[in-house]
């Protein structure tokens, strides 16, 4: 058996690097960025026109002047057009690029406009006020997004506007599920009094959807030849396995011998920890991942976030944040010698500092008691009681 921190490090010690794929931009949401992203110009590429109105030179302002004579309408996209006069002024629209001989915008809410003449009813002008400046936000050949990046819609957009129709983004690995177990049956069937639905595979699936990657799923039965046939398939076809079920010491788990028959390597079987202490980790010469983890389903919910979710976010150089920590908010005791993953619902109090209220449930199959939790909170086996106001990691599903 070996602690969480072994575990933890063993696995993220066969880190793989899937490679790089070119995709259209838009289709890209969500998927982490393998290039960096730069301007390809500055940004605003001109003298960005922020209010409808006038566009007038101070210097007449300042001169005195507060009546001046419109020489035409520009709009957004159109050629700018010039002031000649001191009295002129270009009627403008939001998005038009700045005249040349124009430094100061004034809105149309600051003005009487009448017959061709625009005057002024608010005394309260800045020079260069309303005006976006070119090359504010970015200049050309600007950094804006690192490779790592999780694809979000700002940098859809930003994407756009820049002409990078196509992306490098990191390629996900092929990921099967595996349920097992003859007591389980399909979601749309009648279990008998003695059978339960499959759910843990469509809850590791929903996760992965959220990191867009589109698992299969398969049902391994409590048959021997069957189990060896269907990993053997598994371990050939895709890059990380997902089990649930199978692996501990019942006279019906069969899939650690199974998996050894086929040449996968136990790297740990056992972690000090509740729930999930039946957890199995190992590879073949392949590289392919088996991460079996036991069939109650608040195992299996917490074992994907502490330990797959992080070796998934390495292995796609997503960037980390730092662990996040959460106060325990009443006194909370533990007596066995394993690190506990308590179900917390997490909140801000009065000073805004993040807040676990410990939801025990009735032990790993209660998965119903998930729903009214957030998260994880790593209770270190070092202790055995919890006290009000003592911090802890925080593992958020």
């Amino acid at each position: 058996m070996v602690s969480v921190e072994e575990a933890e490090k063993i696995i993220l010690d066969q880190i793989i690097d899937f490679g790089t794929e070119l995709l259209p931009f838009e289709q890209s949401l969500g998927r982490v960025l393998a290039e960096e992203i730069r301007a390809d110009r500055d940004m605003p590429p001109f003298n960005r026109v922020t209010m409808d109105g006038i566009a007038i030179n101070y210097q007449s302002v300042y001169n005195g002047i507060s009546t001046f004579k419109i020489r035409g309408i520009q709009a957004a996209g159109d050629t700018p057009i010039q002031l000649i006069e001191a009295d002129d002024c270009i009627e403008i629209m939001t998005g038009a690029s700045l005249p040349e001989t124009a430094d100061t915008i004034i809105r149309y809410e600051d003005l009487e406009m009448r017959a061709g003449l625009a005057t002024l009813t608010s005394n309260d002008i800045k020079q260069g006020q309303n005006i976006h400046y070119k090359g504010r936000d970015k200049k050309l050949d600007d950094l804006v997004a690192e490779s790592g990046y999780m694809i979000d819609a700002a940098l859809i957009g930003f994407l756009a506007s820049v002409g990078k129709s196509e992306v490098m983004v990191k390629k996900l690995p092929k990921v099967v599920i595996l349920s097992s177990g003859d007591e389980l049956v399909e979601v749309k069937d009648t279990p008998s009094l003695y059978q339960i639905r499959r759910s843990n595979n469509y809850t590791v699936k929903a996760i992965l959807n959220k990191y867009h990657i589109k698992a299969d799923m398969l049902h391994l039965p409590d048959q021997q030849e069957i189990i060896n046939t269907q990993l053997k398939y598994c371990l050939e076809q895709y890059d990380v396995i997902l089990l649930s079920g199978g692996v501990s010491m019942g006279k019906f788990d069969f899939i650690p011998n199974e998996l050894k028959k086929l040449g996968v390597e136990q790297l740990f079987h056992k972690v000090q920890q509740r729930p999930g202490k039946p957890f199995w980790f190992g590879k073949n010469e392949q590289n392919t991942l088996v991460f079996a983890f036991p069939g109650n389903p608040v195992a299996t919910f917490m074992c994907l976030h502490r330990y797959f979710i992080p070796w998934l976010k390495k292995s796609l150089h997503i960037f980390n944040r730092d662990p996040e920590y959460a106060i325990l908010d009443s006194d909370f005791s533990f007596k066995l010698p394993l690190t506990c993953f308590l179900q917390v619902s997490l909140y801000q109090n009065s000073d805004y500092r993040l807040m676990a209220k410990p939801l025990e449930g009735n032990g790993s199959g209660d998965f119903a008691n998930l729903i009214d939790t957030d998260a994880f909170l790593e209770m270190p086996i070092q202790q055995e009681d919890f006290k009000t106001g003592q911090v802890f990691k925080v593992w958020r599903f």
